[in-house]
């Protein structure tokens, strides 16, 4: 019998197109997320992808799950992000920019460890409230 992993939000994820909503949002071509342990109960958060215009992007951050602002590079929406563990399938994250909340996201991964579904909530560029919902495959 293989021992249960740790976290079973490691590893890499690729958007479902099929299965995710994104309402009035611009739907990417694509995007792959890899979530890897770091030392000091660190996790590293990569998503590379490509947007609706066809332009290739990469949003990163480190953080721990104890629910403390972190730096994030290479999005256009977010400086920072405030990750927190809910229980071993389920996380919810808080991003800002310029220290007001722009998102929240809750995740939850499936009982099998397959699939994870992510409810994001924020607002649109003229600050209209917006929800989708994001659904990633295990790779």
């Amino acid at each position: 019998m293989q021992a249960r992993q740790a976290d079973p939000r490691l590893g890499v994820w690729k958007l479902n197109l099929e299965k995710s909503k994104y309402g009035s949002r611009p739907q990417p071509k694509s995007v792959t997320v890899t979530w890897a342990a770091q030392e000091d109960d660190m996790i590293k958060y990569t998503a590379k992808g490509i947007d609706p215009m066809g332009q290739p992007t990469q949003v990163e951050f480190s953080a721990k799950f104890d629910g403390t602002d972190y730096a994030v590079t290479g999005s256009p929406l977010l400086d920072t992000v405030a990750v927190r563990r809910i229980d071993a399938l389920t996380h919810e994250a808080t991003g800002k920019k310029e220290g007001k909340v722009i998102l929240t996201t809750k995740g939850l991964i499936s009982d099998d460890g397959k699939t994870d579904t992510t409810v994001w909530t924020g607002t649109d560029e003229k600050g209209q409230p917006q929800s989708w919902t994001t659904v990633m495959d295990k790779q």
